[in-house]
């Protein structure tokens, strides 16, 4: 047997693992749909909100509005996730002078995406945090607490995400420039 002959099954599995990242698409598609649904919640709430103006108290609407910042961020996350999951796990995005092309986007990699995927979920946890403080004498206090407790967890992991993406950053450029 040649070594041609020998590589052409190892050059079909090579190729086959590498078209098997398309197997991701579909799932950046129904996270699509969940973002749809988001999008629908948001317009109920503010619908709700506007034809029942009137009739909230300044908590309540505060507590309606941040409802519907807290869509918004979760939107967000779900947008951080599509795009820049795609892009970084099945292919690039053909943006190259598009005037839309998110500005994170031309700088997007997995640990850069983690650092902002744990962002927004640290975003998300505060304004959950924010509500259940300002609804205080009606939350358990073990609930408040459990909740801090949550959050800070949501800051300590984000933090260690940070750093340890730094540490790889840095670690790649030093071995960069020694050869």
């Amino acid at each position: 047997m040649t070594t041609r002959q020998t590589r052409d099954p190892i050059r079909w599995l090579e190729g086959f693992i590498f078209w098997s990242r398309w197997l991701q698409a579909p799932l950046y598609v129904g996270l699509i749909a969940a973002q749809g649904v988001y999008v629908y919640q948001f317009m109920i709430e503010l619908v709700h909100l506007i034809t029942r103006a009137g009739s909230f108290t300044p908590t309540e609407t505060m507590l309606v509005v941040l409802g519907l910042i807290d869509v918004v961020m979760i939107s967000n996350l779900l947008l951080m996730v599509i795009v820049g999951g795609y892009e970084t796990f099945v292919s690039r995005l053909d943006l190259e002078g598009h005037p839309d092309q998110p500005e994170w986007l031309s700088h997007v990699s997995s640990g850069v995406l983690k650092v902002k995927l744990a962002t927004a979920i640290i975003g998300i946890s505060a304004i959950h945090l924010l509500k259940t403080f300002i609804e205080a004498e009606h939350v358990p206090e073990k609930a408040i607490q459990w909740q801090v407790i949550i959050h800070l967890t949501f800051v300590f992991s984000g933090l260690a995400m940070a750093y340890t993406d730094k540490v790889m950053m840095s670690t790649v450029l030093m071995s960069k420039r020694q050869h």
